[in-house]
């Protein structure tokens, strides 16, 4: 009986569904044959040439070659005449090179230098104020080394007077104002 209600409820349900229609692909060459000659009609060859980057990839296989035999030494183990040209050019520049070596060095100890004026100018002391005292024990309590706990009292007490000042204060603020 439940089998065949189920049945039933699904046919109504599928009877309900609104039909949907179901449009067939039309292609843009399609627009040119519908005059029922369309069919197996191809349209003509487009030459395509192969374009820029084959060619240069192609080119690229001998220049490679070449450049690499032109760099190996010689059978009796004398440098090439290739990289004796590339060690003159870059013995040409090795003064330069080395100067600019020399004002990069100055340029970062320079640097350096005024790294530590800012640091450590007379108004920046580096005290950073805390929001909680919690903040110092923040991290994972496991994987933690023995003997790496630092005794934290003396800044735990530190806050606590903070604290305490400050509800002192407010407490005579709010006594001088009434």
């Amino acid at each position: 009986m439940s089998t065949a209600l189920r049945q039933r409820g699904a046919a109504i349900a599928r009877q309900a569904r609104p039909r949907t229609v179901h449009n067939t692909r039309s292609y843009a060459s399609d627009s040119h044959g519908s005059h029922g000659h369309g069919h197996g009609d191809h349209g003509h060859g487009v030459d395509e040439p192969l374009g820029k980057g084959f060619f240069i990839a192609v080119g690229l296989i001998p220049a490679s070659m070449f450049v690499y035999g032109i760099s190996r030494p010689a059978e009796n183990g004398e440098t090439s005449s290739f990289t004796k040209w590339m060690h003159k050019i870059i013995l040409a520049n090795n003064e330069d090179w080395e100067a600019m070596q020399q004002r990069q060095t100055a340029l970062i100890d320079q640097a350096a230098k005024d790294k530590h004026i800012l640091l450590y100018a007379p108004g920046n002391n580096g005290h950073h104020e805390l929001k909680y005292p919690e903040m110092f024990q923040h991290g994972s309590p496991f994987n933690v080394p023995a003997g790496s706990g630092v005794n934290l009292d003396k800044v735990i007490a530190h806050y606590r007077k903070q604290h305490l000042d400050e509800e002192e204060r407010k407490a005579k603020r709010l006594a001088g104002s009434k």
